[in-house]
């Protein structure tokens, strides 16, 4: 198993590992959402809510749309940084 099983699967569990860093900052709006209210919203609000509530709620598009931006920009940088610790670790990376 580890001379042959496991080297083989390295590649594979890198590649799944790199891309799901991208959605490392996702964390369910719909279970959260679902389950807010007046008196807990302090506690469970999550990005994603956060831009929901600003953007659409209060009308403050342009806030909420550079919040959703950064958001992405993060996982971008979640993505090439991981990617670039396989290609130093392993020798082989995304692309």
């Amino acid at each position: 198993m580890r001379y042959i099983t496991l080297p083989e699967l390295l590649p594979t569990m890198v590649t799944v590992f790199i891309l799901n860093m991208g959605f490392f900052l996702n964390a369910g709006f719909d279970q959260v959402f679902n389950m807010m209210n007046d008196s807990v919203i302090s506690v469970v609000d999550i990005l994603d809510t956060y831009v929901y509530r600003i953007g659409l709620l209060n009308m403050q598009y342009s806030f909420s749309t550079a919040a959703s931006l950064f958001k992405g920009v993060i996982g971008l940088v979640l993505i090439l940084a991981a990617h670039q610790g396989s290609r130093k670790i392993t020798g082989k990376g995304l692309w």
